[in-house]
């Protein structure tokens, strides 16, 4: 082995420590390999920059788009609202119906967005036929990590091994290669699952109401307390409120109220108007206000004292009688989301999304303290409140949060999307020119991207933050890697270290260890990174054996998605954890059995579709 060889495989070696300590960001890490690699001599600076070039990572961008505007018409609740009436009363139904539309949308759309739109349609369902959440989330997330190996599409791994198989020369993947096993796994998992759910006991009891009824206004407000602390008053005349906006009156902080709505007469009914901090202060305005701390009558005094406020009576239902124009939503905080570590003051809920934040649980338990001052962590859930149209925005486009209920009151004032059936068409469109190869790959889905914004599915901003960027990232600064591995004889040193482990053995049994190598990586490291490190490992092992790179190149992809066995090999897991009132314990338990069958599964048939 070569000094060269030593250094880039060392480099190679230190960058999966990195990803495993996710210390620094694994797109932070690609980036400074990158560096290295050019400061080393090893690689050009064109070759270090021939990821951004790659069709493979642009075609995944697009379908960011896409499946962002696949959700913004609603595609998925509309699938959840089919769910709820098809599945009756039978959890077995229930089970099957869940992963199969879970499964179908995750293989053109991105499958944690799927899996976070469908954890509350689940919890709904759940409720409805009397089940434990339990027994139905991890059906979810093995659905959505099953719906990568549908479709070219379906993930970015795919993508990762068709571009490797491009760049050395072959035809690549049809977008349709990965579906007859994919199907054949997907049956296994609904069929493994139906056994596998009796395992699957929830430890704390559902919280959701009877009859599978999706809860309303007061039922929201009771359960986060909020009915016992909220209070409305009159601003009489005189007031020095009057004239001022609710942010120069910093209500919040001297007195622990926060005004959620105020109550105004326009024409011969008030009305009730959502609060911002411009908001201006009028004479006999009727402010709604949440008091926070726990000397609420003591904070209702001074407030009343100093403001000139009369109170008036406050009806365990006005919440309901608030529905034309004001709601409340209740939010999941998801796994890397970008409010984790700050506090819902740093985050300007209400300034930039005309949102107030009312409460907080955290395992299952209404926090005591101020939910504006607490630090967000993974799986808490807010109770928000603000008008109509900013909660329908926030469950449209927010990416921050997961909707986790949105009350029955909702339906009664804001009408499902009727851009649904344009988005189905444009996904049909874009598949139909990628399976016929009328025009190229990238080429279809940028026509897919531009109609979803023609028809109005998406505008501009909201296709940008749409791309996942660290991911796209990632895979550009770790593709120059298999190049420079190749230039100094790395993948050549690999590969001889598999056979030598195999030994003489058939190539099918290679592939059991590609497929054993790949899994036990994608452990510690995420399934785009665990593709672009093992694509060229498996196709340099398919060059050794004399034998087709396509069976190979499946395999890696397959087993980089195949991350059943902890709550944290995927987003996905980690996602349902919370909802499932999961224990690391129970992943491994399920998991690994079904990642067993997998791999058995794509070491017998993969040879049959693609000859060695």
């Amino acid at each position: 082995m070569s000094l060269e060889t030593l250094w880039v495989l060392a480099l190679l070696a230190a960058c999966v420590v990195c990803f495993v300590l996710n210390r620094p960001r694994m797109d932070a890490v690609a980036l400074i390999a990158l560096v290295l690699l050019v400061l080393g001599g090893t690689l050009t600076l064109e070759e270090a920059l021939s990821g951004f070039s790659q069709p493979s990572v642009i075609l995944i961008a697009l379908f960011f788009v896409i499946g962002e505007g696949l959700a913004r018409a609603g595609i998925a609740h509309r699938v959840g609202d089919w769910l709820v009436v098809r599945a009756g009363g039978r959890e077995a139904r229930l089970l099957v119906l869940l992963m199969v539309a879970t499964a179908a949308l995750g293989s053109v759309m991105s499958s944690t967005a799927v899996v976070a739109i469908f954890v509350p349609v689940a919890l709904r369902v759940a409720a409805r036929v009397g089940t434990a959440p339990g027994r139905l989330m991890m059906p979810l997330a093995f659905a959505g990590l099953l719906s990568g190996m549908l479709t070219l599409v379906g993930t970015p791994p795919n993508l990762v091994v068709h571009g490797e198989l491009q760049r050395r020369g072959h035809a690549g993947l049809d977008f349709f290669d990965f579906t007859p096993i994919g199907l054949v796994l997907l049956v296994l998992g609904i069929a493994y699952m139906l056994v596998a759910r009796r395992w699957l006991v929830a430890r704390t009891p559902p919280q959701t109401p009877a009859e599978g009824r999706r809860r309303r206004l007061r039922e929201l407000a009771a359960d986060y307390g909020l009915v016992d602390r909220t209070r409305r008053f009159r601003v009489n005349a005189g007031s020095p409120a009057i004239g001022r906006t609710l942010g120069e009156l910093e209500l919040r902080a001297r007195h622990g109220a926060n005004v959620i709505a105020i109550e105004r007469q326009q024409g011969l009914a008030p009305m009730a108007v959502a609060t911002s901090a411009h908001q201006a202060i009028l004479p006999g305005d009727v402010l709604l206000v949440d008091f926070a701390r726990a000397d609420a009558a003591g904070d209702a005094r001074r407030l009343i004292d100093e403001m000139a406020l009369a109170e008036l009576p406050f009806r365990r239902d006005y919440f309901s009688s608030l529905a034309r124009e004001i709601g409340l939503a209740e939010l999941l905080v998801p796994p890397d989301a970008a409010p984790i570590g700050r506090s819902i003051l740093e985050l300007r809920m209400r300034s930039q999304r005309g949102i107030n934040v009312i409460g907080l649980r955290r395992g299952g338990r209404l926090l005591d303290e101020d939910p504006l001052h607490a630090r967000l962590k993974m799986g808490d859930t807010l109770l928000v409140a603000g008008a109509w149209k900013d909660i329908r925005e926030l469950a449209g486009a927010a990416r921050d949060f997961v909707v986790l209920t949105l009350p029955a009151e909702l339906d009664d004032v804001a009408p499902a999307s009727r851009r649904a059936p344009l988005a189905l068409a444009v996904l049909a469109l874009t598949v139909a020119l990628m399976v016929s190869g009328a025009v190229p790959n990238v080429v279809a889905a940028l026509i897919g991207c531009l109609l979803m914004g023609a028809v109005r599915c998406i505008d501009l901003d909201s296709a940008y933050r749409s791309i996942h960027w660290q991911s796209l990232i990632l895979i550009v600064g770790m593709l120059p890697f298999a190049l420079a591995l190749q230039k100094t004889g790395g993948i050549a040193w690999l590969v001889g270290a598999m056979l030598a482990a195999t030994g003489d053995a058939s190539p099918q049994a290679a592939l059991a260890g590609l497929f054993v190598l790949t899994a036990l990586v994608g452990l510690f490291v995420s399934n785009t990174a665990t593709a672009v490190l093992m694509a060229p490992i498996g196709l340099g092992l398919a060059e050794q054996l004399g034998s087709a790179p396509e069976p190979f190149a499946m395999t890696v992809a397959l087993a980089a998605s195949a991350a059943f066995m902890t709550p944290v090999s995927s987003p996905v897991n980690t996602l349902v954890l919370g909802p499932g009132h999961y224990r690391f314990v129970d992943f491994v338990k399920i998991g690994v059995p079904f990642t067993v069958i997998v791999g058995v599964v794509c070491i017998v048939l993969l040879p049959l579709q693609f000859p060695f």
